[in-house]
């Protein structure tokens, strides 16, 4: 597989999973780490989507904490934020396609529920708050992939887009901050990772523009069927089955 190859696949990566994360506030790490580690693989992809992310969504970010429901956002984020460096430890040393199939499994489980409507009708009490975000905060660590369990737990709810989406950008706003220290104090952050960062940056935003754009005019219907929709492509695209097509 040539390096032109890789760049090629990882820009277009970026632009899709920029646009899904625009649009619905999650999706963007459900696209970018699977696809972009098939080609430079988790280790490189997860921070990579750290720094990316974490830096162009300021804009979305700040209104964001006004409109996002605390009460929600809070528990889950605490939770997260306690079980960050174990998943970070799961990356350092888990073998990469295990760690693939095992997060493409879990997705494509995640993704099914929300796609056949389900709901939950216990009341948001504390305690399921914290314990969601542990789980959240272990993908997180291994493959910035905290929004499964969360989205799921919110939209299961009943809640709408507007605010789901809202509370969301505020959720992932505190766990990166966990995320960003445990992969800087793990040395992850490389000379690579930084420059596929800058490669790769102008495509993410770009992304992120168009989706942020489409959904002020977007139905809850929209919403949900957009995104669930690219998560699944996704999702297929980038099992191990699919190795040979890169070269791996």
């Amino acid at each position: 597989m040539s390096l032109d190859f890789a760049l090629a696949w990882a820009i277009a990566t970026a632009l899709v999973a920029g646009f899904t994360r625009g649009f619905s506030g999650f999706g963007g790490a459900l696209i970018f780490v699977p696809l972009v580690s098939a080609v430079f693989g988790p280790r490189v992809s997860a921070p990579t989507l750290l720094i990316v992310d974490g830096v162009l969504t300021l804009p979305y970010v700040l209104p964001a904490l006004r409109a996002c429901i605390w009460r929600q956002v809070a528990p889950l984020a605490i939770g997260a934020t306690l079980t960050v460096p174990l998943g970070v430890v799961v990356l350092d040393n888990a073998n990469p396609l295990v760690l693939r199939w095992a997060l493409a499994v879990l997705v494509a489980a995640l993704l099914v529920l929300l796609i056949s409507g389900w709901r939950h009708s216990g009341r948001q009490n504390l305690p399921t708050k914290i314990g969601l975000g542990l789980v959240a905060g272990v993908l997180g660590g291994a493959a910035q992939m905290s929004g499964p369990p969360v989205v799921a737990y919110w939209l299961g709810s009943g809640q709408n887009a507007a605010l789901v989406r809202a509370n969301l950008f505020g959720f992932f706003a505190l766990t990166t901050l966990a995320s960003g220290a445990s992969y800087a104090l793990g040395g992850m952050i490389t000379g690579e990772v930084a420059r596929l960062s800058l490669i790769l940056g102008p495509f993410y935003a770009a992304g992120l523009l168009a989706g942020g754009r489409l959904f002020r005019g977007a139905s809850d219907r929209h919403f949900r069927l957009a995104a669930y929709g690219v998560i699944a492509v996704a999702i297929v695209v980038s099992l191990p089955l699919f190795d040979p097509l890169f070269g791996r």
